[in-house]
């Protein structure tokens, strides 16, 4: 599996390949999550032009999985991750993971760090397996505060999250 930068020809895609990875949380009890529409293309190509969108390619170069990140607090923080389904399971999300985090160590940013769902398998579970750990709310930088924060707003503290750290 290749990572590359994400290509303003994949965005359409990762629209699609978000779709079909949310459908995983109608299985939670999570429908308004597997429902929610994927960024926009603008949103996408934001972070595609600022160099902040990766993806995982087939033989084909199709995407098969993408991670988009911003600068929060002085780290690299992981907004979005997403495997489609059919690749699922064979770590592509851990390598994306770790090329993000190879992109952190060039910019000497300390950490990477992510908010997710506590009691979603593939998220909080999925990440302590993967070295973060979570952070005590004392311990939210006011960047990360305004992350959750925006995320309330969006209504996604009906279900328990958490913030979440890992040094690169």
């Amino acid at each position: 599996m290749r990572i590359r930068p994400a290509h303003a020809d994949d965005l359409p895609l990762l629209q699609d390949l978000e779709r079909a990875a949310g459908r995983c949380f109608h299985d939670v009890g999570m429908p308004e999550i597997a429902d929610d529409e994927p960024p926009a293309l603008d949103d996408l190509a934001a972070y595609q032009r600022a160099g902040r969108a990766w993806v995982a390619v087939d033989d084909a170069d199709r995407p098969v999985a993408y991670l988009l990140a911003d600068h929060v607090d002085g780290d690299l923080h992981v907004e979005q991750v997403s495997v489609h389904p059919d690749h699922a399971r064979r770590g592509i999300g851990r390598s994306l993971l770790a090329y993000a985090a190879d992109r952190a160590r060039e910019q000497s940013l300390p950490a990477l760090t992510l908010t997710t769902f506590t009691d979603v398998p593939w998220n909080a579970p999925y990440y302590a397996r993967c070295g973060f750990a979570v952070l005590d709310e004392s311990a939210l930088g006011p960047g990360l505060r305004a992350v959750r924060a925006k995320e309330a707003e969006h209504g996604l503290d009906r279900w328990p999250r958490v913030c979440m750290r890992r040094p690169v």
